[in-house]
């Protein structure tokens, strides 16, 4: 078998995420078994070897991760998948990704937590932990699809972003998504942008660079770079000892990001947020119910507007900001006891934020629910 080709397909959201990613050039994926995440990995494990890729089962979470570590600096484009349990004992490896400037995609698959939960119902409580899971100063890219045309979109997005910026992305989705079956449209493959990492000439020497996005060498190519996640200088060299190294390290790791946010990052969509009376922000799968909460609310006399977040990291500041100078409160309904909450209350200034959370059993927040919120607080 080949690469998908164009046309529509009526696939399972974890099996658009993986011939998403075979499309953006994926040739290494290692994981270990976990629900709502398994068919990812064995979708991989069918189709890799049927192009010359690489798949691995590994023993658990933190043996997958540092294998696509390892595979991502053998010059491949590399991804793992998982759920809540598993990607928090992937942090300290995601960190390590940070410090040195791997790329790579970490699929999380979100479910009921803490600990090990309900593996297979859906949750929405996974969302600080993909932006502040390991320590120290970084900024995470982190995307979150609401179908299955998105897990397509938004998989060879991920890909695209790892590359450009020489850094992990996490696709944050969840169990609905995941587990959807819709239709799903290919387009053209020479219409699909795939970004490809920079090389270096040979006569680099700073892998890790000055400012922005350093080329990135494949070890073993003669370059003699040094990966260490400890501080490091340009040259990867470490310096642990010298705070004007490492703040020049990790001011850069961080700015690459930042200042790039509102170029080609941050995207949502939006309606309505300019005349609205009433804002939703939400995200994930608990978005899919906004559309029909619009439809009726507008029955009933009573506009609203909404900011769906495509990218929940970096936060979309700007259009939250402009929904809060337009609408009386903002809702924002979510699978878990209120974490994007918090984020659009501090963007909202003087506009009352109103959460509205769901936890357990994998049950979704109903138009009606969302509706009642509406009305009960309008």
């Amino acid at each position: 078998m080949e690469i998908a080709k164009p046309g529509r397909y009526f696939w399972q959201g974890n099996e658009a995420c993986a011939e998403a990613a075979i499309i953006a050039g994926c040739r290494f994926f290692a994981g270990y078994p976990i629900s709502p995440a398994n068919e990812i990995a064995e979708h991989m494990s069918a189709r890799l070897p049927q192009i010359d890729g690489i798949f691995m089962q590994m023993e658990d979470e933190l043996a997958s991760i540092n294998a696509i570590m390892g595979a991502s600096w053998a010059g491949k484009k590399v991804m793992t998948a998982t759920s809540g349990p598993g990607f928090s004992l992937m942090q300290e490896t995601m960190g390590w990704a940070f410090m040195t400037e791997t790329p790579c995609v970490i699929v999380d698959v979100q479910r009921v937590g803490p600990g090990t939960g309900q593996a297979t119902k859906c949750a929405q409580g996974d969302v600080m932990q993909s932006r502040w899971g390991t320590h120290g100063d970084y900024s995470a890219i982190v995307l979150s699809p609401n179908s299955v045309q998105e897990m397509f979109e938004f998989t060879i997005r991920a890909f695209n972003l790892a590359e450009k910026y020489r850094t992990p992305v996490v696709l944050l989705t969840d169990e609905i998504v995941a587990h959807f079956r819709e239709q799903v449209t290919v387009p053209p493959l020479e219409s699909i942008e795939i970004i490809n990492r920079k090389k270096p000439k040979a006569e680099d020497k700073m892998f890790f660079g000055l400012e922005g996005v350093a080329p990135m060498p494949v070890v073993g190519d003669g370059f003699n770079v040094a990966v260490t996640a400890s501080t490091h200088d340009e040259y990867g060299i470490r310096f642990t000892a010298d705070p004007l190294v490492h703040r020049r390290m990790v001011k850069r790791i961080n700015d690459k990001i930042k200042n790039h946010a509102d170029d080609d990052i941050v995207d949502v969509e939006s309606y309505s947020i300019d005349d609205c009376k009433v804002g939703i922000v939400s995200y994930g799968c608990t978005s899919r119910a906004v559309y029909e909460v619009v439809e009726d609310a507008e029955k009933r006399g009573i506009r609203v507007g909404y900011v769906r977040l495509k990218t929940l990291w970096p936060f979309a500041e700007k259009a939250v900001k402009r929904l809060a100078q337009t609408a009386d409160k903002i809702i924002v309904p979510e699978m878990n006891l209120g974490q994007i909450f918090y984020e659009v209350k501090r963007m909202a200034c003087s506009t009352e934020v109103i959460p509205l959370n769901k936890i357990g059993g994998g049950e979704l927040i109903t138009p009606e629910e969302i509706l009642a919120k509406i009305e009960g607080e309008n």
